[in-house]
């Protein structure tokens, strides 16, 4: 395992399990050198000090930290010096239970408790075989040293899985509410652009409008070339400037899809990017230049009824229509998907609560204050139809 990924409670874990191989190494060293035991004295300090090397490379090579192969053979060629010393010298079986912990530590769960069962029934045949004497701790002790590790290391990876968990849930939850922070921002500029937009077309664009009207009537009942007539020119010219500086400030504020040509071709480019749904876009009628209010207004419709049909409705198809008559236009967008309860959803209590009745208050907000009609047609399992026309304004586009 790389050292940098470790938590604080298991580089100290490691520690501890380095100082107790060390201290028992030592002591079987130690027990070898004084005579305390019947072992060959220079063979068991062989065998401790080729384990104690072998246990001491494992942690610097790459392979071992990084890999489970590199890990299990590592391990193997450690058990191998292990059971070398349980040979030479019955004091070898107090190292199995640092070796327990490693073997369950790094080895998967259904390799390494069978290896720990090994290694136990390894370490009492090694008692067994020197000599020692039958009790019931001989058998015992080795069994419970190795049950303490497989519970401790699998209860602590246990833990360490559902805080990682935890952790990434967090992370996830900080990602996403930065991400809706950014959308609110967003959503929150374009509908105060929209709103700005309306204004200035509502109020400023349409009195400038009617100045100029009202001030080209003046000067038919003027005499040509009198001082009157040329002022009242000057002032019409002046409030026709205005509006065309009126009008480009409402097609500056108008969303971006529109920036770059029509209506048609912005619900067409709709159509093509939509995301898992076969989405088509047609047109009827001959077309006609809309006012700006008209067209950011049926734009916003078509993307959050088409986004809908996207995330909520499982559709395969999709048709957006276009209609231009004589006295109005007509924006249609139609699905095959599951389809839901228009009633239930506008009040919050059926499918699509969850995202505001899929958004169908705010499009008929913004039908009913540009005059028009906004009609849903659905039913569970039938797909959905939402249909909406507008007055064409007299005179043309303002």
């Amino acid at each position: 395992m790389d050292p940098r990924s470790l938590t604080p409670a298991l580089r100290v874990l490691r520690l501890c399990l380095h100082l107790l191989t060390a201290g028992l190494l030592a002591l079987v060293v130690v027990r070898a050198l004084t005579g305390r035991t019947d072992e060959p004295a220079a063979a068991v300090v062989t065998a401790a000090a080729a384990m104690g090397a072998v246990y001491a490379a494992g942690p610097l090579i790459p392979a071992v930290r990084s890999t489970r192969l590199g890990a299990a053979c590592w391990l193997a060629v450690l058990g191998a010096v292990w059971a070398v010393l349980l040979a030479l010298s019955p004091d070898g079986l107090w190292l199995a239970f640092p070796l327990y912990f490693l073997l369950v530590h790094l080895l998967p769960a259904r390799w390494g408790v069978p290896a720990v069962a090994v290694a136990a029934g390894a370490a009492i045949a090694s008692y067994v075989g020197h000599g020692a004497p039958l009790n019931a701790g001989a058998f015992i002790g080795p069994l419970i040293g190795a049950a303490v590790a497989v519970a401790t290391v699998l209860g602590y990876q246990a833990l360490y899985r559902e805080s990682e968990s935890r952790r990434r849930l967090i992370d996830e939850l900080i990602a996403t509410r930065a991400e809706l922070a950014a959308a609110e921002r967003t959503a929150g500029t374009l509908a105060e652009r929209e709103r700005l937009a309306r204004e200035i077309h509502d109020t400023l664009a349409q009195g400038l409008s009617s100045i100029q009207l009202l001030l080209r009537a003046a000067g038919r009942d003027l005499p040509a070339g009198s001082p009157a007539a040329d002022h009242i020119e000057q002032a019409r010219a002046t409030a026709q400037d205005n509006l065309a500086e009126a009008r480009r400030f409402v097609r500056a504020l108008s969303p971006p899809d529109l920036d770059h040509g029509s209506l048609a071709g912005a619900l067409e480019r709709l159509c093509a990017t939509a995301p898992g749904v076969s989405a088509r876009f047609t047109t009827s009628g001959t077309p006609l230049a809309l006012p700006t209010p008209y067209e950011v207004a049926l734009l916003r419709i078509a993307q959050s009824a088409l986004g809908n049909t996207v995330r909520h409705a499982h559709a395969r198809r999709a048709e957006i229509t276009l209609s231009f008559m004589e006295t109005s236009v007509a924006l249609d967008v139609v699905d095959d998907g599951d389809g839901f309860d228009p009633e239930r959803a506008v009040t919050g209590d059926g499918v699509g609560s969850g995202d505001g009745g899929f958004g169908l208050p705010a499009m008929r907000a913004r039908v009913r204050a540009l005059g028009g009609t906004f009609t849903v047609e659905s039913a569970p399992g039938q797909g959905t139809a939402v249909a909406v026309t507008l007055p064409l304004p007299a005179g043309g586009p303002a």
